[in-house]
């Protein structure tokens, strides 16, 4: 249907997450990275608040926020198990960039907090899109990292919340199509 992969309906059909642990270099340079962080910022935005924001995570880095996300893991759940603690050591280690996105709503905006949120939503679906532009793939997680205010502490502070982790490489093996909605299902037209 979309087989000129230079138009952006042709990105639009064939965008799809990769596996973060599955993405290998290369990677995006930095001023890809930036590149990609402004066409993430073209993104709907009422009262011009930009209530989101980025955090380039760099490679050498990545040790030390690992050390991290195991502290305030172990902090968190004392009786945590060996694996546990193994996968949040690996978490910060998948694919080779990562960008950290957060949430940073204005609340002394008149703009409610759910559009703020939502604005913080759609410019992480950007940068995906723009990582798929510049021919790599990505992927969006959070988990228990998101949620844990010491984690989200590294970033910033309340009441920014981590929005995802956003994980950018090369694929290392094919992506895998998931199933999609029914896209009759995805519609309907009002009655009133």
């Amino acid at each position: 249907m979309f087989n000129d992969l230079s138009s952006p309906l042709a990105l639009l059909a064939t965008r799809r997450s990769g596996k973060p642990r599955d993405l290998v270099a290369p990677g995006p340079t930095r001023d890809q990275l930036v590149g990609m962080i402004q066409l993430a910022g073209r993104t709907p935005d009422h009262g011009k608040l930009a209530p989101w924001r980025f955090v380039i995570v760099p490679d050498e880095r990545r040790d030390a926020l690992a050390a991290r996300l195991v502290e305030a893991y172990r902090a968190e759940r004392p009786a945590a198990a060996r694996l546990e603690l193994e996968a949040m050591d690996q978490f910060a280690r998948q694919a080779p960039a990562l960008v950290v996105a957060l949430s940073s709503p204005r609340l002394e905006s008149h703009i409610p907090l759910w559009e703020q949120e939502l604005s913080a939503g759609a410019a992480c679906m950007n940068l995906l899109h723009a990582a798929h532009a510049h021919g790599f793939a990505a992927g969006w997680l959070t988990g228990w990292p998101a949620f844990s205010d010491a984690v989200r502490d590294l970033f910033g502070a309340a009441p920014e919340r981590i929005a995802g982790f956003m994980f950018i490489g090369t694929p290392g093996r094919a992506l895998e199509e998931r199933p999609r909605p029914d896209p009759a299902a995805l519609w309907s037209e009002w009655a009133g």
